[in-house]
């Protein structure tokens, strides 16, 4: 079984992702994407900046994100213009819910920017965490879209700012599956000097 409600620690040991391409509806209501966003913004935040923002983007809005993702790969990318982009409409089209998390450090602040893009990474986390405990499965992706200026534009960040990623939102509509994860001694070790 994965992402056991029963305890949070039954949460965190069978915690597991969705896949966006094979959600379904029904995805967060408005009063649950409220609480799921509330949730997911009680994360270590060194100094009380708050540096991110989320993105919504409504299931009527889909279509110009997808508009928007194809504009910006055939700018960036010459002699796209007549490939066949559906795998860009099938990007911004999949599982209910989108949401978009922005990175946006602030300047000048005595926290590093480091900190701050860490504390926006929690949210992340805690977005995935607080869908999982409302009974949803939540995807973080990246990929091309993140990093492309023409649609980090579109979604107003500034200077300084970058995505952190897309958060899909929805109902499993296949069996999730374990991968593989690091093994214990691969990763930690024991500070000797």
């Amino acid at each position: 079984m994965f992402n056991d409600r029963s305890s949070l620690r039954s949460h965190l040991a069978t915690r597991r992702s969705g896949k966006a391409r094979e959600m379904i509806a029904p995805g967060p209501g408005a009063d649950e994407l409220r609480d799921i966003i509330g949730l997911a913004l009680r994360t270590p935040d060194h100094g009380k900046l708050a540096p991110w923002r989320i993105v919504t983007v409504a299931g009527d809005q889909r279509e110009t994100f997808a508009a928007l993702l194809k504009r910006a790969w055939v700018g960036e990318n010459p002699g796209a213009a007549g490939m066949d982009l559906t795998a860009l409409d099938q990007f911004a089209h999949q599982a209910p819910t989108l949401l978009v998390l922005i990175s946006a450090p602030v300047v000048g602040a005595k926290i590093p920017v480091w900190e701050q893009q860490m504390s926006a990474g929690a949210v992340g986390m805690n977005l995935l965490h607080a869908a999982h405990a409302h009974g949803f499965v939540g995807s973080w992706l990246t990929g091309w879209a993140a990093y492309s200026p023409d649609v980090a534009a579109a979604f107003g960040v500034g200077e300084g700012e970058r995505i952190v990623g897309y958060f899909f939102l929805g109902s499993p509509g296949e069996p999730l599956k374990e991968r593989p994860r690091p093994e214990y001694d691969d990763v930690v070790s024991a500070w000797d000097i």
